[in-house]
């Protein structure tokens, strides 16, 4: 019987010959994640003496620390927080990472995402690394645990396997097909597991596309998401990589709890209704409501072929009056490029605000929305309050679509732009 990649990196990371989905093992995760903010690292760093007597945490090079929310800083108290979050690392001798980018984008452009590896965080959406094959775990729960102890237990997770088959069409967007699988397999089909995608469509889509996919795991029911390595996701991630391990691969007779097909030959741009990150539809349904900002940005997109999407759109047009438009690169290297090849000033001259890399517009820190305004975003999440006002809605859909519903000020369809 073969063996899930997850189950290989699980049986690594335990020292062990090979585990089985279901097994309980203690494993040493090869990187401990984390952004610092509120009731979190903080909790970490005070809790630590307590648990194991000591405010050092072992093995410092296996930790790193972004300072991604928050940023910049709005009151005194945010900064004497983000200061702390320093003193914490400077200390211990971790990395810190800050005004880099998001943090989930910024650990695989330095190293983090090693194909093969363990990775943990407390939030879920550390599950990006798994384009480049590493297995990456929100663990809230045990984090304090992986501070405190070489090894923390867990159970090996069960799999899903959807393996996508056939082409994208123009207009359409990585942030389709994701949300396009959980209309497929529901926001359980993957309940407590890890979702692997296969088939011959994965090689078609971007490596930022993919990050795109497994970032956004979680909104199946996933603990995490993973894709077998290929020559061109090694060939980014091998380089950059902090620690040596060969990559590992899922056999072919592994065993899976599901295995589903999904064709994207005739996908069509989508676009989620709130209150539900579930409640998904074909955009057509919904072309010409009205909008009245937009967001391109978050863990979940604001990439290259993000911003090249709203770009091409935009060239040449203006956005709507009264439109706001908010477009934050995912990271400091990615708003650089999008510099370098013309895509921030053909933004800015359409009127979109660009702002520097950034968690706070996502959650609604910043450009917050009022009672009854509408947005079309790609953010994480769509429930009532996420980017203000519990009265104002969140529409969320891929970046083509925000920059074409941008120009109108109404849900748009991408395509009569292309």
């Amino acid at each position: 019987m073969g063996y899930t990649i997850t189950e290989k990196i699980m049986a690594r990371a335990a020292g062990a010959a090979s585990v089985q989905a279901g097994d309980e093992v203690l494993v040493r995760p090869d990187f401990v994640l984390a952004y610092d903010f509120p009731g979190y690292t903080d909790s970490y760093f005070a809790q630590m003496h307590e648990v194991s007597g000591t405010d050092r945490v072992s093995d410092p090079e296996r930790f790193a620390i972004f300072i991604d929310h928050m940023i910049p800083s709005a009151t005194p108290q945010e900064e004497e927080f983000h200061h702390k979050t320093r003193q914490w690392c400077t200390t211990n001798k971790v990395n810190l990472l800050e005004r880099k980018g998001i943090g989930h984008q910024v650990a695989a452009e330095v190293g983090y995402a090693v194909p093969g590896s363990l990775v943990v965080h407390f939030d879920p959406h550390v599950s990006q690394v798994g384009t480049f094959g590493a297995l990456g775990l929100g663990i809230h729960r045990n984090m304090l645990e992986a501070y405190t102890r070489d090894r923390i237990a867990m159970q090996v997770p069960q799999t899903v396997r959807v393996n996508l088959t056939g082409e994208l069409k123009p207009g359409v967007m990585a942030r389709d097909v994701f949300h396009h699988i959980v209309r497929e397999i529901g926001p359980a089909g993957c309940r407590f597991q890890v979702l692997e995608l296969g088939g011959a469509a994965v090689d078609k889509l971007s490596i930022e596309g993919l990050q795109t996919i497994t970032g956004l795991a979680m909104f199946t029911g996933a603990i995490s998401a993973i894709v077998n390595p290929s020559e061109d996701r090694l060939a980014y991630a091998l380089p950059r990589a902090r620690k040596q391990i060969p990559p590992l691969y899922s056999d072919p007779d592994a065993s899976y709890s599901a295995v589903h097909t999904i064709d994207l030959n005739d996908l069509e741009p989508i676009i989620v209704v709130p209150p539900s990150p579930a409640d998904t539809h074909d955009l057509a349904a919904y072309v010409g409501l009205e909008v009245h900002t937009g967001y391109i940005g978050s863990c979940a997109s604001g990439r290259l072929e993000d911003l090249r999407a709203a770009a091409a759109i935009l060239e040449g047009r203006r956005i709507a009056p009264g439109f706001a438009l908010h477009v934050v690169p995912t990271s400091q290297s990615i708003m650089v490029e999008a510099a370098r090849e013309g895509l921030i000033s053909t933004l800015a001259a359409a009127g979109a605000f660009i702002s520097s890399s950034s968690c706070d517009y996502c959650y609604g820190r910043i450009a917050t929305m009022s009672a009854g305004q509408r947005a079309v975003s790609t953010g994480t999440l769509n429930v009532p309050g996420r980017m203000g006002s519990p009265d104002s809605e969140i529409y969320l859909c891929n970046a083509a679509v925000v920059a074409a519903s941008a120009i109108e000020g109404r849900v748009a369809d991408p395509r009569a732009y292309l």
